[in-house]
């Protein structure tokens, strides 16, 4: 029966595709059909990379969720972790050591074993840069494991990770795609083009990547964890908010995420299903600390009391977000400085702030992107900040990237070349976004996302704290102590906390959106 059900699936695959060659031939959308069996997904942008370890948008994390799996995951519709492809694990009294006992039995997608000897390769791919393929990478969010020390083997099913001292991320963090195990036979095999290779053991199996057309992923029937009720997904990536929204309307797509705030409403009748969810996420500008304008803190105060965040939210976003306070994404409720509270929109505060400053017209480049993840409406979100932004005085000249070139610009770090950036984060635990964004160990040179390079040594202190107390009490004093300082020293202008989104066809069922923003479809199916 194999060879017959493989060929089915490559029937649909080829259908799809030609459908999507097709659909990016046409001046205007029409009407069209998806196969059966198969889920055309539209989203904001291409995938940089299929690896893992290597990714760190959600255009990447949506795939690679589902072609991956890691020693633990999320439980469905929470942030709390359950065993995944470890059926169980203990921590040490000490909680320094973390022993997982894996499942037996599974195998990678390109047929080779998944052992704990392939969890000691993942690990140390990203955290020796002694190892034989430490130059697949390059590996940024491999933060999220600094704290450990050494991975172990000491038997087929049993891994064990010594930690440099307690760390209360870590089970979250390997529940993140930078945790998810791959093939060490397909990194052999394939090298630094194993992003364009992927082989996890997830529910789906990666089949094609079509530069700017679409990512295929094809259904795993030998799933561990029971077979997906799709024989296939194709990923689209469709920048254009309005042509996505037409691409949905005419019946391109079967799913379509992050839909536009000004477009929602013509999806609101029963040919279609609006599915939302809270998240920890965070959209801000990051500004440039280090030289220009921004240099100065109170012209950083300025430009946060300068944009109108309420008329963003209300009138761009649609209502989609609320206006958010500071660093830390108002989801992690426990953690939240209640008395750190929104910039309020104060023109005249700003301009006293500029003349102050010695500096009333500050000239300011600003970093817009197209489309990318989490990022709302970018183009005009950076269109009304600008304009707040001259109505106080300041000089703004944008320039605009398409979403992986505006990476390649801004992860770098914005000096010497731009005064502020649009950014997004969505997070599964408080100390991620301060942690690699906020430090001084986190410039870009050290492999950070600090852009801007905002340093406090207060902050550091009490970001490094934080991390290694595994008392959530202890751990929330820590972060609200810092909200406050990162609020009135202003490295970022907060602007918003969003409520992801998507909408699908009335044909499609079981899509829920996860508080993690990872895109689970192994048990959505279509009609």
């Amino acid at each position: 029966m194999r060879p017959q059900r493989l060929t089915r699936r490559a029937v649909l695959l080829s259908s799809a595709t030609a459908l999507i060659v097709a659909a990016t031939g046409l001046r205007a959308p029409v009407l069209a059909q998806t196969p059966p069996g198969v889920l055309i997904l539209g989203q904001v942008a291409e995938p940089k990379t299929l690896d893992p370890q290597a990714a760190t948008a959600a255009n990447d994390f949506r795939i690679s969720v589902n072609v991956f799996d890691g020693l633990v995951r999320f439980r469905d519709g929470t942030l709390e972790v359950e065993p995944a492809l470890a059926h169980s694990y203990d921590i040490s009294g000490d909680g320094k050591t973390y022993t997982f006992h894996l499942r037996e039995g599974i195998k990678f997608h390109d047929g080779s074993d998944f052992n704990a000897e392939a969890v000691k390769f993942t690990f140390e791919r990203m955290l020796k840069k002694d190892h034989p393929y430490a130059d697949t990478g390059p590996f940024p969010l491999a933060f999220f494991f600094s704290s450990v020390a050494s991975v172990e083997a000491p038997d087929a099913l049993t891994a064990v990770f010594t930690l440099t001292e307690p760390y209360a991320p870590f089970l979250a963090n390997l529940a993140t795609p930078t945790g998810y195990i791959v093939s060490p036979a397909a990194v052999a095999q394939h090298g630094a083009d194993f992003g364009r290779n992927p082989s996890g053991t997830g529910p789906f199996k990666f089949a094609e990547w079509r530069a700017n057309e679409m990512v295929a992923i094809e259904k795993n029937p030998d799933y561990w964890d029971g077979a997906p009720a799709s024989e296939a997904i194709v990923f689209r990536p469709i920048t254009d908010a309005n042509t996505r929204t037409a691409e949905m309307l005419a019946g391109g797509l079967d799913i379509m995420v992050e839909v536009p705030p000004v477009t929602l409403s013509q999806f609101r009748n029963d040919q279609y299903t609006i599915v939302e969810a809270a998240g920890a996420h965070l959209w801000f500008l990051i500004l440039n600390c280090k030289d220009g304008a921004f240099a100065d803190k109170r012209v950083r105060q300025a430009a946060n009391y300068a944009v109108n965040k309420e008329a963003l939210v209300n009138n761009v976003l649609e209502g989609t977000a609320t206006v958010a306070a500071g660093p830390t994404p108002a989801a992690f409720n426990w953690a939240v400085n209640p008395d750190v509270t929104p910039y309020p929109y104060d023109p005249e505060k700003a301009r006293a702030l500029l003349a102050e400053a010695g500096t009333p017209n500050p000239k300011i480049t600003f970093f817009v992107t197209e489309g990318g993840s989490g990022m709302l409406d970018p183009v005009a979100m950076g269109t009304a900040i600008q304009a707040d932004l001259a109505a106080v005085g300041f000089d703004v000249t944008i320039q605009t990237y398409e979403w992986n070139t505006f990476l390649d610009q801004v992860n770098p770090g914005l000096s010497g070349k731009a005064d502020m950036a649009e950014m997004a984060w969505m997070t599964n635990d408080p100390d991620t976004l301060p942690y690699l964004a906020l430090r001084a160990e986190a410039f870009p040179d050290k492999g950070g996302f600090n852009s801007g390079y905002y340093a406090n040594p207060e902050v550091d202190e009490l970001l490094n704290r934080a991390r290694v107390s595994t008392d959530q009490a202890e751990r929330a004093e820590l972060y609200k102590k810092m909200q406050v300082i990162v609020h009135d020293d202003a490295p970022w202008l907060f602007v918003a906390n969003w409520k992801q989104n998507a909408v699908a066809t009335a044909a499609v069922k079981g899509l829920v959106l996860q508080p993690s923003f990872l895109l689970t479809l192994k048990n959505v199916s279509k009609a």
